[in-house]
């Protein structure tokens, strides 16, 4: 099977299996889709534009969309979010504590886009060293009727979160304020799409990575915009 051929087939394997393959595979397996996507990308676009058309969930199903980086500012709102210790935070305030910010938007149910997305930002994690430290990611859920503190902290967890990841959930409406001031809500979840943003710090533009990035493409958009010391 080709290599485009591989990666469509895991995005389109159903549901419980592909629950089971997630499992079975790793972080690290995870991790190497996630560089395999990005090298079909190119080959795939244009197929899944046609399958798009034909299948009303196409885009979350089976689109592998290009990688496209754009520059942007956004207002981030003053919303309350629980962070995955349980503690009450604002938004604006963790975004804007003097780090470097890697910002992505996932569930903790989803079995396509938010494992690729999460074992990627593993892998950027461990290819930093010791810059990680110096780094907030943060990853805020769509979903967060479901997404307690309690399984947000296990899902961080499962993909190896170190102390400077955090996790967040809350109220629909404070979730929902978060998706639209960064341009990323869709309405449904099962509609959302890959998006990466970071920023080197409060009043810089935000980077916006749309698209499945690799671990060695955020490194290198985090290398171009910050000075680690």
């Amino acid at each position: 099977m080709t290599l485009r051929g591989e990666v469509e087939a895991i995005i389109a394997t159903p549901m419980k299996a592909r629950r089971t393959l997630a499992t079975g595979l790793g972080i690290a397996g995870l991790g190497a889709i996630a560089v395999s996507i990005g090298v079909a990308l190119s080959l795939a676009a244009a197929s899944a534009l046609a399958l798009e058309s034909a299948d009303a969930h196409a885009h979350h199903h089976h689109v592998i969309p290009g990688l496209t980086r754009t520059l942007a500012d956004y207002a981030v709102p003053d919303v309350k979010l629980t962070r995955d210790d349980g503690k009450t935070v604002v938004l604006s305030n963790e975004l804007d504590d003097g780090r470097p910010v890697v910002l992505s938007f996932i569930y903790t149910s989803c079995t396509t886009i938010c494992p690729v997305t999460s074992a990627t930002l593993s892998q950027l994690q461990r290819e930093l060293g010791p810059e990680r430290d110096s780094v907030h990611f943060v990853s805020i859920s769509i979903d967060p009727e479901y997404d307690t503190p309690a399984r947000l902290h296990e899902y961080g967890k499962k993909f190896g979160a170190g102390p400077t990841w955090q996790h967040y959930t809350g109220t629909v409406a404070a979730s929902i304020a978060a998706q639209r001031a960064f341009s990323v809500y869709q309405g449904d979840k099962m509609s959302h799409t890959p998006v990466t943003l970071m920023r080197a710090k409060p009043g810089d533009r935000w980077v916006r990575l749309d698209g499945f990035a690799t671990a060695d493409q955020l490194l290198a958009e985090l290398h171009g915009i910050c000075t680690f010391r």
